[in-house]
């Protein structure tokens, strides 16, 4: 379908096509990105990691994905019946629970002898506590590809083996965009505010956002700040005081975040993921302000409209230096306490082998990060693309500090509540400098 744009957005759009446009590729982005293998040394020695002798006991795999408990467990089969003497069962915590308890939980080897991590402060912690028996020099390495694994490794070991590649961005229903006359995704803030107008005018809530989840409400802020931050680490500097929320770039970001109310749903800052969620696979909405992780769920709730993803690009036209941001996350681990290394080492290893990691990926609607992987699902191919395109990788996991980026993504939460947002910065810095002390 061709464009039917207004004037305001018909010469500041490049011709950017929500399908097949490339640019640079992952390796670069994930060179640029700054939220690889830094961060503080562990202060526990690692232990070495059995990968020898014959797989056998029950492994505890210790997770937050519990839409992908079906496939995991036609994985678990197949790896029973190559080694017989060997069981996993699946340890499932909601994702928020996760990132709060997963270390109390699996220190020791109480749960988890397999285990994942999200990127960033709870990979730092867990490295940190020694819970890692290290991957280093291991055969379950080489399966991946290593431009897309450093956020597992830390001083030069590698701990841990990323295993999904997703993109942290809003999910958009293209026939909807197409009745709203885009077929092209906007390169600049005029063109994405634009967006959202042609959306509202055809009775979609053009953007729907989970203000009221703390685990997703500061997906958007990915983009957000993409292409206003002065530097790719920007998060980091806010972090050890180079910078301030109260800086220019930051209040500029807040600012974007007041213009975008009129396009969100009711009551958006108490909005669950479950409820955005619902009114996107129900056709009710243009975008979804999550990520390229909610397609399955989307897909379980019965949708059957065509996805993309499309970044709200906040700057003036040329000026955007990214058109996209990219995770690399579900940090796979083996527990160093585990009493059963060998068994949770061959898991790893089985889920590492390309046709298995392909079972995972198209079952599941996640792209992977296992070198060969053939993708089937109709997903994940819609949204291909992107793995060629110039991305960021996802700044908001560069804090460390989560009481820092809850202050600094609450500042975001406070605005859309009608907080002016020279005063959501001002109470935001007042906390970060707190927790600095």
């Amino acid at each position: 379908m061709s464009a039917m744009s207004s004037p305001r957005s018909l010469d500041r759009r490049a011709a950017l096509r929500l399908f097949g446009a490339a640019g640079l590729g992952l390796a670069a982005a994930a060179c640029a990105g700054p939220g690889g293998g830094s961060g503080a040394t562990s202060s526990a020695s690692p232990a070495a990691l059995a990968t020898s002798g014959t797989p056998e006991g029950t492994v505890s795999f210790a997770h937050w994905r519990a839409e992908d408990k079906a496939v995991i467990a036609d994985l678990i089969k197949a790896f029973v019946k190559k080694y017989p003497d060997a069981g996993v069962e699946q340890d499932i915590a909601p994702s928020a629970d996760y990132q709060s308890t997963a270390l109390r939980r699996i220190q020791g080897s109480k749960t988890g002898d397999l285990f994942t991590a999200f990127r960033g402060a709870q990979f730092q912690q867990i490295v940190k506590a020694g819970v890692y028996a290290p991957l280093t020099g291991t055969d379950a390495v080489g399966a991946y590809q290593a431009n897309l694994i450093a956020p597992g490794a830390q001083a030069g070991v590698q701990y841990g083996l990323p295993y999904q590649l997703v993109f942290n961005m809003p999910l958009a229903n293209t026939d909807a965009l197409d009745k709203a006359g885009h077929t092209a995704a906007p390169t600049d803030w005029d063109g994405f505010l634009q967006l959202l107008d042609d959306l509202k005018a055809k009775g979609y809530t053009p953007l729907a956002w989970p203000g009221g989840d703390a685990a997703n409400a500061g997906q958007l802020l990915n983009t957000m700040v993409m292409n206003n931050a002065p530097t790719d680490d920007a998060f980091t500097k806010i972090e050890s005081g180079a910078y301030k929320v109260t800086d220019d770039w930051f209040l500029t970001t807040l600012e974007q975040y007041a213009q975008l109310v009129p396009y969100l749903q009711a009551r958006a800052t108490g909005s669950t993921t479950d409820a955005v969620t619902q009114l996107f696979a129900q056709g009710r909405a243009g975008l979804l302000a999550t990520g390229s992780f909610q397609m399955a769920g989307v897909r379980a709730l019965g949708a059957k409209f065509p996805f993309d993803l499309v970044a709200p690009i906040t700057t003036a036209p040329g000026k955007a230096k990214y058109e996209g941001v990219f995770n690399t996350t579900f940090i796979l681990g083996v527990n160093s306490a585990s009493k059963v290394q060998s068994a949770a080492y061959a898991f790893l290893e089985f889920l590492g082998d390309p046709a298995n990691a392909g079972v995972y990926a198209n079952g599941t609607g996640q792209h992977v990060t296992v070198q060969g992987v053939e993708y089937t699902n109709t997903d994940l191919k819609a949204v291909a693309p992107w793995l060629t395109k110039k991305t960021l990788l996802a700044p908001r996991f560069q804090f460390l500090n989560l009481d820092i980026r809850t202050a600094v993504e609450n500042a975001t939460v406070a605005v859309v509540g009608g907080k002016k947002p020279a005063q959501a910065a001002e109470e935001a810095q007042r906390v970060i400098d707190q927790k600095r002390a």
